[in-house]
């Protein structure tokens, strides 16, 4: 049988140079960057005033972005993964500035799926906001990475999953970056678990689509409020937001159409 050993240290938050420590801050609509909103709009130098933890797509895609430690790296279709210019671009972005209120050390194997329902129990507010660290030595990992597309291109992202790059991973150590959001949240936002990973040399990453844990440490940060900033493009004002892109989110977050959770 498989044993958990865990503990839990709480923290006390205060606000980093005066800025709200408990607000998300998105940038975009999540189930327009879903139906095809790829075009950037906001710079990554105003995204890091608003966070230094995160997630997020770049101009056009061409990969994923994540936010950490007041950095942030783009993985491109490639694999190859860098910091990006503060001038450049993001069409969707969250970010908050990370204060953990509680850490959990775990020191057994654990799936995808055992890390999830481990996380569920210690999350006990169904429609709570949480932010998510997690560090240490993954023996399995597997990313992904869209490529990039043309300016204005709105082709569904779920149309564009056989177009996904993967990269897998053994024995890494690293980061994984992400959010448990609320279904409430869902079409603003991406309800569930959602993570992106850097590892320690800061040179690969890309969206977790499977991942099995060793040795990791979990750090909580539950927020109170989140704010999303509307883009203004012609794009955007013309977008239907009245579909149901329930499914799409689905199959985007796990990387193909049926099948995962």
């Amino acid at each position: 049988m498989v044993t958990t050993v865990f503990f839990t240290t709480s923290f006390v938050n205060t606000p980093p140079g005066g800025k709200a420590p408990n607000l998300l801050f998105t940038v975009g609509v999540g189930a327009g960057l879903i139906g095809g909103l790829y075009d950037g709009y906001y710079s990554y130098g105003k995204l890091k005033q608003h966070g230094d933890f995160g997630l997020g797509a770049p101009d056009k895609l061409d990969g994923e972005l994540v936010v950490f430690q007041g950095k942030i790296y783009q993985t491109q279709n490639t694999g190859k993964t860098f910091v990006v210019d503060d001038k450049q671009l993001t069409s969707f972005a969250m970010v908050n500035f990370f204060q953990p209120d509680k850490k959990f050390t775990v020191s057994s194997a654990m799936t995808k799926e055992s890390l999830f329902h481990f996380l569920d129990s210690v999350l006990t507010n169904v429609n709570g906001l949480y932010a998510i660290h997690i560090s240490g030595q993954f023996s399995y990992l597997k990313t992904r990475a869209f490529p990039p597309v043309k300016e204005h291109d709105h082709t569904p992202l779920a149309s564009m999953l056989s177009l996904q790059h993967f990269f897998e991973f053994n024995n890494a150590q690293g980061d994984l970056i992400g959010y448990r959001l609320p279904s409430f949240m869902d079409n603003t936002n991406i309800s569930g678990y959602h993570f992106h990973f850097l590892n320690n040399q800061k040179d690969a990453g890309g969206h977790m689509i499977d991942v099995k844990a060793d040795n990791i440490t979990i750090e909580i940060d539950q927020m109170d409020s989140y704010s999303i900033q509307v883009p203004s493009t012609s794009d955007f004002e013309h977008f239907d937001f009245k579909k149901n892109r329930a499914e799409d989110i689905k199959s985007v977050e796990r990387g193909n159409k049926e099948g995962g959770k």
